[in-house]
């Protein structure tokens, strides 16, 4: 079998359909990639895009995407409820098939610089890729956001970009890097107000002594307080445990859970964790899941 990377950029474009399209197109017209998802928000403002391929095939795939978003998406008047560097956010490259982390590293340096060079965009590695140990964490990276960099970038040293000038374009940066697969799950409460969201994002991600790898904000979407979160590890943080948590706590300030939404792909065992745990479902085996079955009697 084949090598597999999974490449999930992020776009700072929810409202525009025919922009996504743009970029997505890019993404479809190189050989041997697949793109398995596309899914917009347009209080976000933001677009995520899941795509596989081999390993040349991707970072080519990825490049273009890179360079149709540049052209279209215009950070100076973009505005959205999620943080953002640039009109291409984030390009993370996941080891799928016989890749390892290391090879995603080599990936998004190599990526990094082609973007620097021939798009004039400023790059930070971040993840598994970063060159600084204060660039891993992606968040650090983002703070204050295009609006703040753009102010920083050509006179404070800490905000000189890995790859590309020290110059904020209307594309602004954008961050590439390496990472394990990556959840994106949201929980909206009946509430409007985002200080209880914040509070909550507050008490259940890791940087505040909350669920270890776990990142979660408080925003407002669609009228709704929403606690929005990324599982970096949801073997060891499963989605379920954090559900119940946010539960508990939203009680506190007298609000429910309405709803949850996922964003993007999820591996079929998080699903299966969840299902279990709440079914507490005894001596369970995989075999028993018909489809599973299906599939291994043909």
């Amino acid at each position: 079998m084949s090598p597999l990377v999974e490449c999930v950029p992020n776009f700072s474009e929810g409202r525009r359909p025919e922009v996504v399209q743009a970029i997505v197109t890019a993404i479809q017209a190189v050989a041997g990639v697949q793109v398995l998802d596309t899914t917009s928000d347009p209080d976000h403002n933001r677009s995520v895009v899941t795509f596989i391929g081999s390993p040349e095939a991707v970072p080519e795939a990825a490049f273009q995407a890179i360079k149709t978003a540049a052209a279209l998406i215009d950070m100076d008047t973009q505005q959205g409820q999620h943080p953002r560097l640039g009109a291409t956010d984030v390009v993370p490259f996941v080891p799928i098939r016989d890749v390892t982390m290391g090879d995603c590293v080599l990936l998004a340096h190599a990526l990094g610089r082609r973007v620097g060079e021939a798009l004039n965009i400023p790059v930070y590695f971040y993840e598994a890729a970063a060159l600084r140990a204060d660039r891993v964490a992606l968040e650090n990276v983002r703070r204050g956001e295009y609006e703040k960099l753009k102010q920083e970038i050509a006179v404070n040293s800490d905000r000189a970009p890995d790859c590309g000038p020290a110059v904020l374009g209307k594309a602004g940066a954008t961050l590439i890097g390496a990472r394990p697969f990556l959840i994106a799950f949201n929980v909206y409460l009946n509430t409007k107000d985002i200080k209880i969201a914040r509070k909550i994002a507050r008490a259940m991600r890791n940087s505040n002594g909350g669920f270890r790898y776990l990142k979660a904000l408080g925003l407002k979407v669609a009228g709704q307080a929403q606690v929005s979160m990324n599982f970096t590890d949801f073997t060891q943080t499963p989605l379920h445990r954090v559900v119940e948590a946010i539960r508990r706590e939203a009680a506190r300030y007298g609000v429910t859970v309405t709803h949850t939404e996922l964003v993007g792909m999820i591996p079929e065992q998080a699903l299966l964790d969840a299902a279990l745990w709440y079914l507490q479902l005894d001596g369970f085996h995989p075999d028993q899941i018909l489809e599973h079955r299906l599939v291994l009697d043909r």
